[in-house]
């Protein structure tokens, strides 16, 4: 039953989200690659395109959660309490899960933001470059836990 509930997942929606954070790492990394040669306006770009994919993945989570409560699929809703227990398993797991996962996708902006807002003022620079590179460490992290995440819940058969 606990495999059931994966087909009760939008696998489209949760594919765009992997390639969005897939994008979005990629952004970052570019990011670092810029500054560190001198192009700060193209680092700047670079990491609002990152901090927007990160937006992206929180709207799609959005939606797809609010699709499921609509259909009063929820931990302990009607539905679960009176369908298989695999399932409220499941959802149980998928939203805790899910929702850790957005939570450091925020916290992972949340550092972006101010990494970006210090290449704006030039506190972080070709030079002294430690700050993007590790924030960029923590959102490649993050993109790797959803990772594995994503076939865990979406792709389980």
């Amino acid at each position: 039953m606990f495999a059931q509930g994966g087909k009760e997942l939008n696998r489209v929606l949760g594919t765009v989200n992997t390639a969005v954070l897939l994008i979005s790492s990629f952004t970052v990394a570019a990011s670092i690659t810029a500054l560190q040669r001198g192009k700060k306006g193209q680092a700047i770009s670079l990491l609002l395109l990152s901090i927007f994919c990160g937006a992206v993945f929180l709207v799609n989570k959005y939606f797809e959660w609010a699709a499921k409560f609509h259909h009063d699929i929820f931990p302990n809703s009607a539905t679960l309490q009176d369908g298989p227990d695999g399932l409220n398993i499941f959802f149980g797991l998928y939203y805790v899960i899910t929702g850790l996962h957005g939570l450091h996708v925020i916290i992972g902006m949340l550092l972006l933001t101010i990494t970006l807002v210090l290449v704006i003022k030039e506190r972080v620079h070709k030079d002294r470059f430690q700050l993007l590179e590790n924030s960029g460490l923590y959102w490649h992290l993050v993109d790797l836990i959803w990772i594995f995440v994503f076939p865990l819940f979406y792709l389980v058969l």
